[in-house]
Order: C-alpha cells, then sequence, then structure tokens
C-alpha cells in the first residue's frame, strides 16, 4: 500500500503527535487504524494514538461489534454517543439526501473531542477513490476546483486533518480488510435518498477506467499537477504575479458590450 509514502509526503504524523482517528466501524476506518498502529510500532519517533467512534443515533447502527474489536486492542478508546440523527431529520425535507449535513455534525463532534483530549491530528479513512469523486463532484456540482487534501488545517486554525490513505485505492482496502478480517457496521439506509450524486460520479469513474485503466490515477494526478496560469481564478493569478489588466476609465468601454452592438 502507499500509506507509508502518503504519510511522508505530507509529513502527517510528527514526534510527539497525539492522533485521533476516527473510527466509524467500516473497512476504511479499521485499515486506518491497523495501519497507524504498524507505523507507530516502525517509527523512530513516538506519538500516540487514540480511537474515537460517534454513534449519531442512525437507525440500525451498533457500536457492539467495534466496541467488542476495540476491547482486543491495546488503544485507548471513546464512545461518543450524541443524537444527530433526529436534528437531521428535521432539517432536511422527506426524500432528500441526508448524508452531506450529518457528516458535518459528525465532524463538529470530532472537533469538540479532539479539543477536549488534547488531540494534535485527527486522522480519517478517506482514500483515493473517495477523493477523486469529490473532486468531480465539486467540479460538476458546486463550481468548484476542490476535493479532499491529504492534509487540512480547519478553517479557524485550531484542527488538522489528515488522511493517510490518500494515495491507496477503495479496491485494494477492501482486499486488505476482508484478509484481515475486520468486523463491518457502517450506518444505513436513514430513510432519506443516496447520496445520488456521489453515486453518479462514481459510477462515471468506473466506467471511464474499465475503458482506460489510468483514469484514476491520472484523476489522483491531476489534483498535484496544478498549472495555476491556464485557470481562471482571478485572485490565484495575482497571487502567482500574473494579475489579469484592468479595466480603465471607471465603466466597461461599449466594444465589450457585445449585446449593445
Amino acid at each position: 500500500m502507499d500509506f507509508g509514502r502518503c504519510c511522508r509526503d505530507y509529513g502527517l504524523v510528527q514526534h510527539k503527535d497525539k492522533v485521533m482517528v476516527g473510527l466509524s466501524g467500516g473497512k476504511d476506518s479499521f485499515t486506518l487504524l491497523h495501519l497507524m498502529r504498524r507505523m507507530q510500532r516502525r517509527t523512530p519517533f513516538s506519538f500516540e494514538i487514540v480511537a474515537v467512534t460517534v454513534d449519531q443515533g442512525q437507525p440500525g447502527f451498533s457500536s457492539e461489534p467495534i466496541e467488542a474489536y476495540m476491547s482486543g486492542e491495546d488503544v485507548p478508546f471513546h464512545l461518543v454517543e450524541q443524537d444527530t440523527f433526529s436534528v437531521v431529520k428535521e432539517k432536511i425535507s422527506p426524500g432528500k439526501t441526508l448524508c452531506p449535513l450529518c457528516a458535518r455534525l459528525r465532524r463538529g463532534i470530532l472537533y469538540r473531542v479532539a479539543r477536549e483530549i488534547g488531540a494534535t491530528k485527527i486522522a480519517l479513512g478517506h482514500h483515493r477513490d473517495d477523493i477523486i469523486e469529490t473532486f468531480l463532484l465539486n467540479v460538476l456540482y458546486s463550481g468548484q476546483t476542490k476535493a479532499m487534501p491529504p492534509r487540512l488545517v480547519s478553517d479557524d486554525g485550531r484542527h488538522v486533518v489528515i488522511r493517510p490513505l490518500a494515495y491507496v485505492s477503495e479496491a485494494d482496502i477492501a482486499r486488505f480488510a476482508k484478509l484481515k478480517g475486520f468486523p463491518s457496521t457502517t450506518c444505513t439506509d436513514c430513510g432519506g435518498n443516496a447520496d445520488f450524486h456521489r453515486e453518479k460520479v462514481k459510477r462515471l469513474i468506473d466506467e471511464l477506467n474499465s475503458e482506460n485503466p489510468k483514469v484514476k490515477g491520472n484523476l489522483m494526478a491531476a489534483l498535484a499537477n496544478v498549472v495555476p496560469s491556464h485557470l481562471m481564478d482571478r485572485d490565484l493569478l495575482t497571487k502567482i504575479g500574473k494579475p489579469v489588466p484592468a479595466i480603465t476609465g471607471g465603466r466597461t468601454p461599449r466594444c465589450y458590450d457585445l449585446e449593445a452592438t
């Protein structure tokens, strides 16, 4: 796997860090925790690991498999129970996607817990496929060129979110989790529609990748191979020393107004 390379490339874990691993109960988070523990044993520096599971009260979710697994692990574990499901159901219209708001509320809980336990990093199990899907979702449906970076500092500067699985494919994680026999317990259908746009983008990427196996790798490479001068963000062009010439005279000249000609 490319777990170690990602950690090295972005300096994700450092001496005396206290890394809080978000353990959702799926294959991704169990793989993340396992690899973080392996890294902890092998690195020439020391850092702490704490696992945290958030039970948001979704119907059908059970933390018991997670608790049973963690009882055999030599890692501090916290189960945080906070009913955000009722809040989501109240805010989101029937039939609409619940996942985005649910995820934002979960992130807020993780930030709070990180402050309470003194964590210096919050490790999440997002992998390569999550990142390229998010990239296309933002481009196609939000009009923004952004994704989920391996290392992200929160807007208030108080938290550092890391994604050590950023280079790892979902398929590799699935095979690894099956090999290790990790339990699996994730949220089920909460009564809202699935994240339709994400599923559609996922199918599109899979279809293109079946025709050209380099597609997923190229999408990931594109996020690390940006050519700012060939984009249209005027603020960004100014930052790199290629500002857009200003229109002088206080108003747009008539020659620019094609509709008036």
